[in-house]
């Protein structure tokens, strides 16, 4: 594609909880983008982002999907998310490099709970965002109610520019609140182009009421509207969108907008509206990071002249190999290159660059600020990583994921198969930075992680089809952690003579230490400069987190643990790159056998669902389950009761829920946070070693 100037780019995402219409949303905005010139459908498995054979069966997104497509002289670099909670990685790794999200909202469902979640992750990431209230052709679906819920529940403030004309069955189209422009679609050119007109008369009031809502909303945080607002004056359309882009992009507004994507009504006006509203990469702060050694704050300003800083957000395996997904955020990547690793100390080669469109890929030459592309050829890099220039080299900050809650040992059907079953779960890891495999040292058993049953599932499913390698599973059980109790501090020497030549030598000493806000294992580097080579730094890193793998009294991965490198040794001939990692591995176990331990149980926090003639049974149901409820609200002839609880108790929770509430109740699940578990619950569970 030909460069742009940075004002013509916008970076989107679209994030949503699961059947909101994500995906018949970006179909639709290809299509009428000219990107694509057959409009796909997710009931016929025939989209463009859900490309994978299981998303096309299951009619869920299961990956994120990059593409790419133009709208009035703007280049729009679209990701469409998974709305599952099992696949919140591929929302997260997302999110950290957009510049903004469409959040789309079921017209029906209003704010349902993974719509929480993942708007909590874009405030984490501070993306500015618009909302879409779709499906607003559907039975019940109520538009006014469901603005509502957006500001109550997401506390944001939303404030509707585009207003439904029609309810249900008779929703024809929109009126633009701004335009005074009603906008009508027919469906004889699959809704490409619309009809505008005034509005109709049985809307005029509760549109100017709404307008002067949006003006009053905008007029309490933009100085420049505040007193002529005051004094009861006007405003042009032009100084209304000046007004809500400048709110959106500080996130002081979120700009509401409607339609049903299904029936090709209102989306048009969504994508003048990430023009609009939504910042090109210009518009965002310059990006920060520290310098890799010193740690002393570096900034990259979106210049195509700066030294080059790039984010690894996601890496694919398939059967071509490993697509590495990069962001630009200064200076130019070019095919060809060799970049600069931090966290490996390495120079790597990047031998192709393309643009992605689903699974197809486009060829490039080279890719600036503001660009997402893949790059082929990087062996050593994982998400999170940053690509720079050696001699400016600058380190982004990483992406955090949430630990994995629901465990399963896995095994190849033939004794064969051993070691490709190693190799395919070693490539799925780094894909995805939410499973994790294991060896369980008394049973030898291979033990997977992952968010939930179906990320297993699918985890397993994928090796199958993808891989040509077949596995006997187990039953799904809980993922417990270890973390310690107290500080503690390791030493180790590994000492490998060799008849002849060079021996092995690494001496490492550390501290480690209870870190409630890690997620992981948190590893920094206190030792005095010259203690070991500078390069072996990974190796030590790797050590330790490979140490943790095994845990500490009782042998689970542990947690919420800071390791603090203090010194070792070097020696005149033999220091050695493995050898201090196996130092610093046998280190750590000195280490965390001296601090103590406690086994530490997923929490889960739920939003269950129920007929208010059912609720009786399911509180002491959800009771006995170790479940803490914090809220019970009444919301359209349903109870929900919302809380905490392990989810070792909540294996089938959804079958039992069905027969409590005759079939009518819902749930939904999500990791919160890992707490020890109580005494008793630990006797029963793993005897008196637990």
């Amino acid at each position: 594609m030909p460069p742009l100037p940075l004002e013509k780019i916008r970076n989107i995402g679209i994030i949503a909880h699961i059947d909101a219409g994500k995906t018949t949303t970006s179909e639709r905005i290809l299509f009428y983008t000219g990107r694509e010139h057959k409009m796909g459908d997710v009931d016929d498995g025939t989209t463009t982002t859900d490309w994978y054979f299981e998303e096309k069966e299951r009619g869920i997104s299961i990956f994120s999907a990059a593409t790419t497509c133009s709208w009035k002289g703007h280049r729009i670099n679209l990701i469409d998310t998974p709305g599952h909670v099992d696949f919140t990685a591929e929302v997260e790794r997302s999110l950290r490099v957009l510049d903004g999200a469409i959040g789309v909202f079921c017209g029906v469902g209003g704010v349902e709970p993974q719509s929480e979640t993942v708007w909590r992750q874009a405030d984490r990431y501070k993306v500015p965002r618009i909302a879409y209230v779709n499906k607003l052709d559907r039975v019940g679906s109520n538009f006014p109610k469901v603005v509502e819920q957006i500001r109550n529940r997401l506390r944001t403030n939303a404030v509707p520019v585009t207003w439904p004309i029609g309810e249900e069955a008779e929703f024809s189209g929109v009126v633009d609140l701004i335009d005074r422009v009603a906008m009508t679609w027919s469906d004889e050119d699959q809704g490409a182009t619309f009809e505008s007109g005034p509005v109709p008369e049985e809307l005029s009031d509760v549109v100017e009421v709404a307008r002067g809502e949006l003006i009053e909303a905008l007029a309490e945080f933009t100085p420049w509207m505040e007193e002529r607002f005051l004094e009861g004056g006007t405003f042009t359309p032009a100084e209304i969108r000046k007004a809500v882009r400048e709110g959106t992009i500080a996130r002081k507004i979120t700009p509401v907008f409607c339609g049903s994507s299904f029936r090709k009504k209102g989306v048009q006006p969504l994508i003048d509206g990430v023009l609009h509203y939504l910042p090109s990469p210009v518009d965002m702060p310059p990006t920060e990071g520290k310098h890799p050694e010193t740690e002393r704050p570096v900034t990259r300003r979106p210049d195509p002249k700066e030294a080059l800083a790039a984010l690894v957000f996601k890496i694919f395996t398939d059967a071509h190999g490993e697509l590495v997904y990069v962001r630009v955020y200064s200076g130019t990547l070019t095919a060809g290159e060799v970049v600069w690793n931090p966290r490996t100390q390495k120079r790597e080669r990047i031998t192709r660059l393309n643009i992605m469109h689903g699974q197809q890929r486009e060829p490039a030459e080279s890719a600036g600020p503001g660009e997402i592309v893949t790059v082929v050829g990087l062996k050593l890099a994982r998400t999170g990583d940053t690509l720079c220039d050696q001699k400016h080299p600058v380190a982004l900050a990483e992406m955090r994921f949430p630990e994995p809650v629901v465990s399963m040992a896995i095994e190849p059907k033939s004794s064969a198969d051993k070691d490709k079953l190693a190799e395919t779960l070693g490539k799925m890891e780094k894909d995805d930075p939410t499973f994790r495999m294991r060896t369980d040292e008394e049973t030898g058993q291979t033990i997977v992680s992952g968010m939930g049953e179906l990320h297993l599932d699918i985890i397993k499913n994928r090796m199958k089809h993808m891989y040509k390698l077949d596995a006997n599973v187990g039953e799904p059980r809980v993922a417990y952690r270890e973390t310690v109790l107290k500080e503690a501090a390791g030493e180790a020497e590994f000492v490998r003579k060799v008849v002849e030549g060079k021996g092995q030598y690494g001496h490492v000493k550390l501290r480690i230490e209870p870190d409630r806000a890690a997620t992981g294992i948190v590893v920094t580097n206190a030792a005095p400069e010259g203690t070991f080579p500078k390069g072996f730094w990974p190796s030590i890193e790797d050590g330790i987190r490979s140490g943790a793998l095994s845990g500490g009294v009782a042998g689970y991965p542990m947690m919420q643990v800071r390791v603090t490198v203090t010194g070792g040794s070097t020696h005149p001939t033999d220091s050695h790159e493995g050898a201090y990692g196996a130092a610093a591995g046998m280190a750590f176990h000195k280490a965390a056998q001296a601090a103590g331990g406690v086994v530490l149980e997923p929490i889960m926090k739920f939003d269950v669902f129920t007929p208010p003639e059912s609720m009786g049974g399911v509180l002491e149901d959800l009771n006995r389950r170790r479940a803490e409820i914090r809220s019970v609200e009444h919301e359209d002839r349903m109870a929900k009761l919302s809380g905490l609880t392990p989810i070792a108790e909540m294996f089938g929770y959804a079958n039992d829920l069905r027969s409590l509430t005759q079939g009518r109740g819902q749930s939904s699940l999500e990791p919160h946070d890992y707490r020890p578990v109580p005494a008793n619950v630990a006797r029963s569970l793993f005897g008196d070693g637990g």
